[in-house]
């Protein structure tokens, strides 16, 4: 079966293999069946052995759902009583997270800074050291926004020294940006299949302590889908999801899986290095500029200020890339036109020169001018 295959610059879901997308051609299958929950047991074990995790001391639970599903899961979960979260907000992604909050009535710490600047860890530790109701702190691996990297390992030491749990969102840097759960102090962390793991959406998953899971059975309960002890107990008790789960999206992950072991964990981020400096080049060579400094990136997000004319048009522009087969992503930092390429999914570097080649066609199309748009000649 022949599959078109197109370019996904978007920051997930990301372009698969064309394996990837054959394994959920399955026999239908009830996911009660033994032979279901032994993949899934396998799928969980491996998960945690991506961010090195012990597998006596971590696990992984599943749900169903997006990125955002965990992020949901762990705030609301892992909240004792009358406890406080401290947010470090520097993007789109962990305002998320403020609101997530927000929405459940938890009482929490906004901390924030701009969306071009790394936290400022003496200003994290003062408030650490002042509020002795704050429990758990939350912060963002890589602001997808922008693609800056927060410096989890020392914020996470932080968080230790004061005997609190740490809580990252890794949706966007999990499977791509090697995670070592127990040198950078990592308590929970989380991603979603469409991702790093270049799998299919509608499943996503928690990886964290087994101990601060259980003591969270005695926590408040704010969902009864998204509650991450009742998950764990039901996987603990007969190895399945406590609802359905997205069955052939199961598979899809199992595939997924074994094509990242065999590709291994440093040449995948070596491939993923070689995307994020061809797209570099590719807008140094187009003369746009980058919204925030190269030296904060991730190297998996590339933010573009989009060029100050009034020919420029985003929506014509992704159209007509579309078209030919790549897909670009708008911005989310509030006040700056942007949009985003972003280095993941199934791509090396000989996807991005062709791509610029169709972007440069899309530019000039609009009829600016080179030296309004920026672009050389």
């Amino acid at each position: 079966m022949e599959i078109k295959r197109n370019i996904l610059l978007n920051p997930g879901p990301a372009t698969t293999t064309d394996t990837v997308k054959m394994s959920q051609v399955v026999p239908d299958i009830c996911p009660r069946e033994k032979e279901f929950t032994v993949m899934m047991e396998e799928i969980r074990r491996d998960l945690v052995r991506i961010v090195h995790g012990e597998q006596g001391e971590y696990t992984a639970v599943l749900f169903c759902g997006s990125g955002t599903i965990s992020m949901d899961v762990c705030l609301n979960s892992l909240l004792p009583c009358g406890k406080k979260v401290l947010v470090i907000n520097n993007g789109a992604y962990s305002q998320r997270a403020v609101e997530i909050c927000a929405y459940y009535g938890l009482e929490y710490v906004d901390l924030q800074f701009r969306y071009d600047e790394l936290p400022d860890l003496e200003r994290v530790e003062a408030i650490l050291s002042e509020d002795k109701d704050i429990a758990l702190v939350y912060a963002t691996h890589n602001e997808t926004g922008t693609g800056l990297l927060n410096p989890v390992r020392e914020i996470g030491a932080l968080a230790h020294k004061y005997q609190l749990t740490f809580i990252v969102d890794t949706t966007s840097s999990y499977a791509m940006i090697p995670i070592d759960v127990k040198k950078d102090n990592i308590d929970f962390c989380m991603a979603s299949a469409q991702k790093g793991l270049m799998a299919m959406t509608g499943l996503s998953f928690v990886i964290g302590r087994k101990d601060l899971i259980e003591a969270s059975a005695d926590y408040p309960k704010r969902s009864y889908y998204c509650n991450l002890y009742l998950q764990y107990k039901y996987f603990q008790r007969t190895g399945e999801m406590h609802f359905t789960p997205p069955v052939q999206t199961v598979y899809s992950v199992r595939q997924a899986l074994k094509e990242y072991w065999k590709e291994g964990e440093s040449a995948k981020w070596e491939r993923h290095t070689r995307v994020f400096e061809a797209i570099h080049n590719g807008i140094r060579k187009l003369g746009f500029t980058c919204l925030i400094p190269r030296e904060l990136q991730s190297g998996l997000v590339v933010a573009i200020r989009c060029p100050d004319d009034p020919k420029w048009n985003f929506e014509k522009v992704h159209d007509y890339c579309y078209e030919r087969g790549f897909t670009i992503y708008p911005g989310k930092v509030d006040g700056n036109d942007s949009f985003r390429l972003c280095a993941l999914g199934a791509i090396d570097s000989d996807d991005i020169f062709p791509f610029f080649e169709v972007l440069e066609e899309a530019v000039r199309g609009l009829g600016m001018e080179l030296t309004k748009a920026g672009l050389q000649r």
